[in-house]
């Protein structure tokens, strides 16, 4: 695991600008830095080392150095296709999965990403056109970014932290994101950032660059068997299937020459990878506030399978002190309350090992969301004809908020009308009813998600909303968070779950069975109870819970959200009175909106972080710069710039 910077074209100052955008990512690869730069590429690396650790770093280059390699993630198959590059007459000099990369692509150029097991972002330069071919894993497991400057140059990385230091990226603000973010609660848009000009390469997608091109393309998608296909009614071959592949899954993620730990909770996802591992040790957080914890669960299990189980509690001022560092590290801003446990629980863990692996995915590919299924009111309701529950619901969806509103809009049959994933924290109008003028948005959530629909428009309402949550939520979401967030602390996730083998065998589960007598994920819980306790196989999804709720009623956390929301910052931005209504009808208790004010100090704390502190601090650094270069000098400027740098 690490992290990499590059850039073409030549600047001035380019082993300064190279190295300090190397150190906004030291997290992502402590262990070792190398550069490579001639006058059209500039490549920087920071290591992690698992795999070879004695191996060079990178960039790796081919035997005649015609092209070179910048590598992030970890290919499960590599020794195999290593194996068949030798044979075709390839020279290696390291074992590492990396230098795998740069000889497929000499022997099969783009289509080598078919081939393939892993999480991975990676870059490939050309030095023969100076051309450049860009992948992103499957699923979006490990981020990669890139921003075109106005000398029609460009910069490319794990991080969009690392742009901010070089001469020719103009940092923006991409105000049109603010609206679709304060619906969906992170940057929902495929391929745009926060930073205006800032381009995600989206999941499963390459990208290639040269003089006269620039392509964009798919490489996989998922494929979801419908329910009017046929399938084998004979539910215990899913049951084997599943147990069999995640058992592999499990066995090439668990490669590694260094130690290997779990996270574990109390739900079924983490102790089936737990009890399949059998790591030396587990790890798991929760809060002080009481129902807001499953450390207890996690060291029972720990106990039963006889590993070592280390766990701390997390209290509201460890979240709230730390909060612009996690934003920091997110690089954009995303509210999921989970991301605060997480930052804690790999703090924990990478005081103990180097790598990790979690169960995400599993509830997106097995189908185990809670709003996947049906409750009773739901089952009640679905019994008027469809046309008039699609009547019903878009005569409703314009009318003010009522008690059983949103359940006539969820139940109208077309998840394309109202599901935008896990969680909507405002209605488009809401969202635009908080913003200035200047940054409301015409995004709207539909904008945003029918496309997605569209890909599965004879499908049924569970593939749709899977195939949804696959593609907006579980990578602009939960792997965003699972990557930077594990990475800040220089620990390596993995997600045995998110295998393209795994996703090969689920999508051919028929939806009957996805969710069968009432069980979410039914066949992932009939495939774990062959090696966890009963109980632990039956248990609801309880998540990452944190106690935002309960904190937002206390006074100092009320003060310290409501001094944010009073910014000079935010009020340029937001509509003042209405955000502070928000806050102040939660402490009151009139009605529970901590989601909603957290979406919007969330925003804040990163708009501050990003536009308002990291300009002070680069002011600070030309000062500190200007002053060294006149030969002057002072104590406490020196002082200033050393407690910020």
């Amino acid at each position: 695991m690490c992290g990499f910077v590059g850039y073409t074209g030549k600047i001035k100052d380019n082993k300064s600008v190279i190295k300090k955008m190397l150190d906004r990512i030291i997290h992502r690869g402590p262990d070792q830095m190398d550069v490579y730069s001639d006058d059209n590429i500039t490549l920087g690396f920071r290591r992690l080392s698992i795999i070879d650790v004695a191996a060079p770093s990178q960039p790796i280059f081919n035997e005649d150095k015609s092209l070179a390699l910048l590598f992030n993630g970890e290919i499960y198959n590599y020794i195999d296709l290593r194996e068949e590059l030798i044979n075709k007459g390839h020279i290696f000099q390291t074992k590492t999965d990396s230098e795998v990369l740069i000889h497929l692509y000499e022997e099969e150029n783009k289509a080598m990403v078919h081939k393939l097991r892993g999480m991975f972002a990676f870059v490939i330069y050309n030095f023969k056109d100076n051309s450049l071919f860009m992948a992103r894993d499957h699923f979006g497991i490990k981020p990669l970014y890139y921003y075109k400057t106005q000398n029609d140059n460009y910069l490319f990385g794990s991080e969009i932290k690392s742009f901010l230091d070089h001469p020719e990226f103009k940092k923006r603000l991409n105000e049109k994101l603010i609206q679709p973010y304060l619906c969906f609660q992170y940057s929902a848009i495929l391929d745009e950032t926060f930073f205006k000009g800032v381009y995600k390469v989206p999941p499963g997608h390459t990208v290639y660059i040269d003089k006269d091109k620039f392509k964009v393309e798919r490489y996989w998608d998922i494929n979801f068997k419908s329910k009017s296909d046929s399938y084998d009614k004979n539910i215990d071959k899913y049951i084997s299937e599943t147990e069999n592949v995640v058992k592999d899954s499990i066995k090439v993620h668990k490669n590694s020459e260094v130690p290997v730990g779990t996270f574990l909770s109390g739900g079924i996802d983490s102790s089936y990878i737990t009890a399949l591992l059998k790591p030396e040790k587990t790890f798991s957080v929760g809060f002080n506030e009481e129902g807001f914890s499953e450390n207890d669960l996690a060291k029972d299990l720990s106990d039963i399978l006889k590993i070592e189980n280390h766990r701390r509690k997390i209290s509201g001022a460890d979240c709230f002190d730390n909060l612009s560092d996690v934003v920091y590290h997110l690089d954009e801003p995303q509210s999921n309350p989970s991301t605060l446990p997480l930052y804690f629980l790999a703090e924990l863990a990478s005081e103990h090992v180097t790598v990790v692996l979690s169960g995400e995915g599993a509830d997106e590919i097995f189908a185990g969301y809670e709003w996947y299924e049906e409750d009773s009111r739901t089952k009640i309701y679905r019994k008027l004809p469809k046309n008039l529950r699609l009547m019903n619901a878009k005569i409703v969806e314009k009318l003010p908020n009522f008690k059983g509103r949103t359940t006539i809009i969820r139940n109208c049959g077309k998840p394309e009308n109202y599901f935008i994933g896990q969680a909507q924290i405002f209605e488009d109008r809401e969202a635009n009813k908080i913003l200035r003028d200047n940054y409301k948005s015409d995004i709207t959530t539909k904008k945003i998600t029918l496309p997605l629909y569209n890909n599965v428009l004879n499908k049924d309402e569970l593939t749709k909303k899977q195939y949804l949550d696959l593609k907006l939520w579980l990578s602009g979401d939960i792997l965003l968070k699972a990557d930077k967030i594990s990475m800040a602390h220089s620990l390596e996730l993995r997600v045995p779950f998110l295998d393209k083998e795994v996703m090969s065998m689920a999508q051919n589960i028929p939806v009957d069975y996805r969710i069968y007598n009432g069980e979410s994920k039914h066949i992932l819980r009939e495939a774990s109870k062959r090696v966890l306790p009963k109980d632990w196989s039956k248990r609801k999804k309880k998540g990452f819970p944190v106690p935002i709720r309960i904190w937002l009623k206390d006074e100092y956390y009320y003060n310290k959200v409501k001094s944010k929301f009073d910014s000079r910052y935010s009020k340029k931005i937001f509509n003042n009175k209405e955000i502070l209504k928000l806050l102040e009808d939660h402490y009151c208790g009139k009605r529970n909106n901590a989601r909603k004010i957290w979406t919007i100090y969330v925003f804040l704390v990163w708009y501050e972080r990003f536009f308002i502190l990291e300009n002070k601090n680069e002011s600070i650094r030309k000062r500190h710069l200007q002053m060294n270069s006149n030969f002057r000098y002072n104590t406490k400027f020196s002082q200033e710039y050393k407690a910020i740098f």
